[in-house]
This record gives structure tokens, sequence and C-alpha cells, in this order.
């Protein structure tokens, strides 16, 4: 669909990055009226990165490709000389990082992290199906649906790599009845997870976790390599990005790196859901590269389990032994930790732990009317007046000199 700019209100900015301006949105040209967020791409930015175009560009085309329960889909784009813009669902619920830090401990039960994980790996596996490695994930990137699901976002750091050929055969996950969910924490997300207001949540008041991503470094070595392991040959790329409590140590030692990243980077994510921080952060980045190559993840104040053990799986320094390197998302979903999933029918059998509050998903039919009404603003003149900032009122200024 052709996004038309004319017909378009912004209403508020959702978050600025590295790869542009995100807003929320109700474009008046659909009937009914939708509410959709839209990435916006300013190619002339003095402050955008020189390879931003193409980044922009390649995470159209992987929306575009996009068809899974857990993965966002391209709603539509446009562009004109100044923008590159593209919309896709706005989800109410905000981050996982946002709402960990909403709980009072600052953790998620054991029973919250099974249910994320299983909709993460689903997610991975459809795009490792596609032959994209995601390169990104950590809790700012997986997104609450209104009705409690995850979904996955921002694929500028996303590349393709050849498909590795699995034999799903090899991996059977057991058939065990799952932990069930939490009350308690569905009754917290409701209490502590918006505040006082929606607006409280969506501003940029909450306490953030600090996350900056790596830069890609200079390398006299090819993009991408052939490799051999075991007698088959798979590519790696050599890029070096990603966020630094996140990145993994091929990565960090410059080796080469494929699917595997993601599956480390899964391992994280899931400390950090059950200790409320991350393994290997440091006092620098170089203490915290140090740390990602050298340190194991402490389990202090857990007894080993199932739990620890997929962590400790995940986060083994050898990619080739890590846990999915071999088999994908079939043996990190055969897992015992996943014992009594069923990953054929997710949204059927398995409810969210939180959900966002009525009187937050009310807001967008106030959003609705307020575009009705006239209010919001123009996307082009929000970027011209950055660019071009009026001048000062001349009566103004000489009455602040004096």
């Amino acid at each position: 669909m052709e996004i038309d700019l004319d017909k378009v209100r912004a209403l508020r900015v959702l978050g600025r990055g590295a790869m542009g301006t995100v807003f929320l949105v109700a474009d008046r040209s659909a009937s009914p009226a939708s509410l959709y967020a839209l990435k916006v791409f300013e190619k002339h930015s003095p402050n955008a990165k020189p390879d931003a175009d193409r980044r922009a560009r390649w995470e159209v085309s992987v929306l575009s490709q996009l068809a899974h329960p857990y993965l966002p889909c391209l709603i539509g784009s446009t562009e004109t000389p100044e923008l590159l813009a593209w919309a896709v669902p706005f989800c109410h619920g905000g981050d996982l990082n946002t709402l960990r830090y909403s709980l009072s401990d600052g953790i998620f039960s054991t029973a919250a992290i099974r249910f994320y994980l299983t909709e993460i790996i689903s997610a991975l596996a459809h795009l490792h199906s596609l032959g994209i490695v995601y390169r990104d994930l950590k809790p700012e990137n997986v997104l609450i649906q209104a009705d409690g699901h995850v979904t996955l976002t921002d694929f500028d750091l996303s590349r393709n790599l050849p498909k590795k050929k699995i034999d799903s055969q090899a991996f059977s996950p057991r058939a065990v009845p799952a932990e069930p969910v939490s009350k308690q924490h569905r009754r917290n997300f409701t209490r502590i997870f918006f505040g006082n207001s929606p607006s409280e949540y969506l501003g940029e008041q909450l306490k953030k976790a600090k996350s900056a991503r790596v830069s890609p470094v200079s390398k006299k070595r090819p993009s991408f390599t052939n490799h051999c392991s075991g007698g088959t040959t798979y590519e790696r790329s050599f890029s070096f990005v990603g966020t630094e409590e996140y990145v993994s140590p091929e990565v960090v030692r410059g080796d080469g790196h494929e699917f595997a990243v993601d599956w480390w980077a899964l391992g994280i994510l899931t400390y950090e859901m059950a200790y409320g921080k991350t393994p290997f952060k440091g006092r620098n980045r170089k203490e915290t590269f140090r740390n990602v190559l050298t340190r194991q993840p402490e389990f202090i104040g857990r007894r080993r389990s199932e739990l620890t053990d997929l962590i400790g799986k995940l986060l083994a320094k050898d990619p080739s032994k890590r846990l999915g390197f071999a088999g994908g998302a079939e043996e990190v979903k055969a897992h015992p930790f996943f014992t009594g999933v069923k990953w054929d029918a997710l949204d059927e059998v398995m409810r969210p732990p939180f959900l966002p509050p009525i009187e937050d998903l009310e807001e967008e039919t106030t959003a609705l009317d307020s575009a009705a009404a006239g209010e919001g603003f123009d996307i082009r003149e929000y970027f011209k007046q950055l660019r071009d900032p009026p001048p000062l009122d001349q009566s103004a200024s000489a009455l602040t000199e004096f």
C-alpha cells in the first residue's frame, strides 16, 4: 500500500534511533481510519550513518517478506526526495524492557520466561527459514501486542545468509504439562506497567536500559566467507554489529558468524529476564567484551534447573557447541525447559502472562477521534522545522539581550 502523507496525521513521537524516527499516526485515507506506527528515515540528515539508506531499504525489504504472528507485517510505504517511510502495526504494550522494569522485583517468573521465549523462538525460526539472521535481539526490540503476544522489531541489522540444512527429525520435543502462568504477574502488569496514565508509559520518562549498538569496524577480509563444520559448508558474515551486552564471542573475536549469534542473544535475553541484568556487563565496552570471551554466566541465588541449563547451553562460547547451531530452532525447542509446549498451537494453548489494561487499549479510539478533529501534525513539516527552525522573533530577542 502506498502511504499518502497528505492524509496521515502524526499524533506523537514513539521513539528515535539511528535509523529514523517512529511516529504514532492516524491514516484518514483508510475506511475506517486506522492507527499504526510509521518509521521515517530522513535521507539527508547530517546525523545519518553512511550506510543508513541501504539499511533502511533493507528493513523495508525484510518486512515485505514476513507473514508470522510474532513478526510485524509491512502495512505500506512511501518515498519522497527527503524521506523514506514505512508503516507497521502499532504495539500498545510497549517493549519487554519496559515491562521488566515495571515489575516490583525486576525479573520474570519462570512461566513468563517460558511464554516469551517460545514466541521469540518461533519468530527466529521463521526468520532463519527465510535465510535471515536477526542480529539485534534485545528486550527493547521485543514489543508487546494488544493481546499480550510479542512481535520483534528493527530489522536494519539483519542480514541474508544461505539457509542451513537441518534434520528436524533428529530433535523431538517432549510432551509434559508446562508450568502454569502466574496470576500475580498478570495483576502486577495491569497495576504497575503503565503507571498512572498511558502517556506516562509512552513517554520517555520511564527508565530504560543503556544498550548502545556496536559500531561496524573496518576489516581487511570479505564480509562473507565459507566455512566447514562436520562436513557441512555454510557461510559466515564478518560484520561487527549488535548491542554490546548481547554481542557473541565470535563477533567480538572477528571470527565470522552465522545464525548461532541469535541463539547466543536469546541466552543473554533469558538471563536478563531471570536475573534482571545481563551476565557479562563490565564497567566499559572493553571489559564487557573481555567478560564475553572469558567469563561464564553466574547463577547466584538460583538452583541449577532446566532454565539455568538452557541459558548455559545457549551461552556456549564456541558457536559450534551452542544449542541451536547444529539443529537450529528445532534443537532449541527440544530442550527440556520447553517440555509440554505445543509449538504448533501457541496462540491456542498459551495465555499471555501480562495484558495491557483496557483503558490503554481505548487509546486507539481517542487517538482516531483526535485525528478526525484535525489534531496532530504533518510529518514533512516536522522534519522541515528540524532542518530549518523558524527565526527568533526580533523583538523578543532584543528584550532578551536588554
